[in-house]
């Protein structure tokens, strides 16, 4: 038999269609969609095997009486014959791993054995159709048509097949109508062939809807193994991009400790020498020192401002306040530099009270005040405070360079600075924003700008309004430490494995009449702390052999059999360890620390030394 296309019909228009396909397909494509069509004929006889048997048989049965039993039992016996191998073979064969090499014989045999079953069914025409009543005929073209209706539900996956079945099986009837030489039966050959041009129609079409339901299943299948693979290549990029980010933080931690530590010691020494005998041009020079030391430490504290943020150990305390106060506070501090750049610094006074973290609400206030300042060079700067119904608006109003639109919301990310390629050190680092943003979320407030570009900005908080009255300050403890505003006598016990740290602590605290004894390691401050009596230890939070400042507080306090007042002091920014000091319960410093939050610090220590000292 000449070879045909896969899925050619009898008609030149669907081997067009087919080709056209065939060509937009890749061959592998082609190849499993070959093997599901012959998976779903293969399927689909199962269904046709009991009823193919039950019909064949009672069609003999009704029809004895016209062909003789015996040749019509013959004929029923070779149909369910042919039907039994069918399906035997079906089975066989979707258990078969179908490969292109083999395909085209089993495409020819599927051909040869419904060519077969065809010819069984016909064979019922020529031994009935002439002997029977027109009663049994009508039998006859009716179990024949519906047959071969039947068949192209079951063959239509496999064209060829069920071209096979339906010329043999209708072809025989048409045959067999004809030579009757009736005309009634004549005219039934006739309409046979027009049945089976129908039918053909009709696979062709059903043929075409399973291969599309085929193809659509393996357009799925691949998409979603596309998805898969993207998925995991997504996966992986977001991986990788994690295990980049975590050992950029740690880097960034590591640089950002390594360089506290010697502007930590350099503005302790700087504080040292301030307190000495100096000529005026010797404190001019130091006093430009402390400048820089303490712009250096001014951008270390909101870099540790933005790490406290994303580390997550911000935790706000809402309570009644009035922002009056914190805008008067603000404006004390950084009016003059307003006016330094020729500005005028104006408020709008407002007696509303707010319900927020008063501390973390002063710091967004001074980053967008801070902002407003650097980013004007004429004009003026108005903070504000105003009631608009259940919420109180803290505003900030500058007459700078404005903000584009696309940019309004570029000016949260960290780093990014407007009008600052040359990254100029004195217009910051581009984190004050990011960090007002952060503290606004923490918070649940809002905070939003509005800006044109050459005319100036706005920047609105907005706090919720207080409900409750403002509570009444209780008058402050005045223990007589405190008081005295003296650290005299004070016996410290100082644990930092950085020489340097130690070296400018021990000059600063001897220059404020402290006793203090310094060691580098936890083992040695247990040791002295079972022979000496302090009163204060003080500890930085990352020590050597991987030890840290909770574990020497914790160590000294056992050794010593008291609760020593105890004051942590680190240059860590890595979230991990901001969070593990921050619960440790025990007061932080951050490196580099001022020498006045030193001594405050050692002041509220000093106060409860005191008190234990006379217990």
């Amino acid at each position: 038999m000449a070879r045909q296309g896969w899925l050619a019909s009898s008609g030149s228009s669907s081997s067009s269609a087919s080709s056209s396909e065939e060509a937009a397909l890749g061959e592998d494509t082609l190849h499993r969609v070959r093997v599901e069509q012959i998976r779903l004929l293969c399927g689909n006889l199962g269904s046709s095997v009991l009823p193919g048997i039950l019909v064949a048989l009672l069609v003999a049965y009704a029809l004895r009486d016209n062909a003789g039993l015996l040749p019509l039992l013959a004929w029923a016996g070779g149909v369910i014959a042919s039907k039994l191998f069918d399906y035997a073979d079906a089975r066989r064969l979707l258990a078969t791993e179908i490969t292109p090499g083999n395909i085209a014989r089993i495409k020819r045999r599927l051909i040869l054995l419904h060519g077969i079953d065809g010819a069984a069914w016909g064979w019922l025409a020529p031994l009935a159709l002439d002997t029977a009543s027109p009663g049994g005929s009508i039998l006859v073209i009716g179990v024949l048509a519906g047959v071969a209706g039947n068949s192209m539900s079951i063959l239509s996956p496999v064209m060829p097949a069920f071209v096979s079945f339906c010329l043999v099986e209708l072809g025989m009837l048409a045959t067999s109508a004809w030579h009757t030489r009736e005309a009634s039966l004549q005219v039934l050959a006739i309409a046979a062939l027009l049945y089976v041009a129908s039918l053909l129609v009709q696979a062709r079409n059903s043929g075409r809807a399973a291969r599309a339901a085929i193809m659509l299943r393996f357009e799925n299948n691949a998409l979603i193994e596309r998805l898969q693979r993207q998925s995991e290549k997504t996966r992986q990029a977001l991986q990788q991009a994690e295990q980049a980010n975590a050992a950029k933080s740690r880097f960034l931690a590591g640089a950002s400790h390594d360089l506290r530590q010697p502007i930590h010691a350099q503005g302790l020494f700087l504080e040292v020498l301030a307190n000495t005998p100096l000529d005026p041009m010797q404190r001019d020079v130091v006093s430009r020192l402390r400048n820089a030391a303490d712009n250096c430490a001014e951008m270390l504290h909101t870099l540790l401002d933005y790490s406290r943020i994303e580390a997550g150990v911000v935790t706000p305390q809402p309570a009644p306040f009035r922002p009056q106060a914190l805008i008067h506070r603000i404006s004390r501090e950084m009016a003059t530099q307003a006016e330094a750049k020729g500005l005028v610094f104006r408020l709008r006074e407002s007696e509303a009270v707010a319900y927020a973290d008063a501390a973390l609400t002063e710091l967004i206030l001074r980053n967008l005040v801070s902002n407003a300042i650097r980013y004007t060079e004429r004009g003026g700067v108005l903070v504000a405070c105003r009631r608009r119904g259940p919420q109180v608006w803290l505003e900030v109003w500058d007459t700078g360079i404005g903000i584009a639109p696309a940019q309004q919301q570029e000016i949260f990310r960290e780093f990014h600075q407007l009008g600052n390629p040359e990254r100029d050190h004195n217009k910051g680092m581009g984190l004050g924003l990011a960090i007002a943003e952060g503290l606004a979320r923490r918070q649940g407030l809002e905070l939003t700008v509005q800006s044109r570009p050459g005319r100036g900005s706005v920047f609105k908080l907005k706090l919720p309004l207080a409900t409750t009255p403002l509570p009444a300050q209780a008058p402050a403890p005045t223990p007589a430490g405190l008081m005295e505003r003296d650290l005299q006598g004070l016996r410290i016990l100082l644990v930092d494995d950085d020489r340097r740290v130690r070296d400018s602590m021990a000059h600063l605290l001897a220059q404020w009449g402290c006793h203090s004894i310094e060691v580098d390691s936890l083992e040695e401050a247990e040791a002295l702390a079972r022979s000496h009596a302090f009163d204060v230890v003080i500890s930085d939070y990352r020590l050597r052999a991987y030890r840290n400042g909770t574990e020497a507080i914790a160590a000294v306090r056992r050794a010593s059999g008291r609760d020593i007042g105890a004051l942590l002091i680190t240059g860590d920014t890595a979230p991990a360890r901001l969070r593990e000091a921050s619960q440790s319960g025990i007061p932080v410093l951050h490196k580099p620390v001022a020498p006045a939050q030193l001594w405050e610090a050692l002041l509220r220590l000093a106060a409860t030394a005191q008190r234990v000292r006379h217990r």
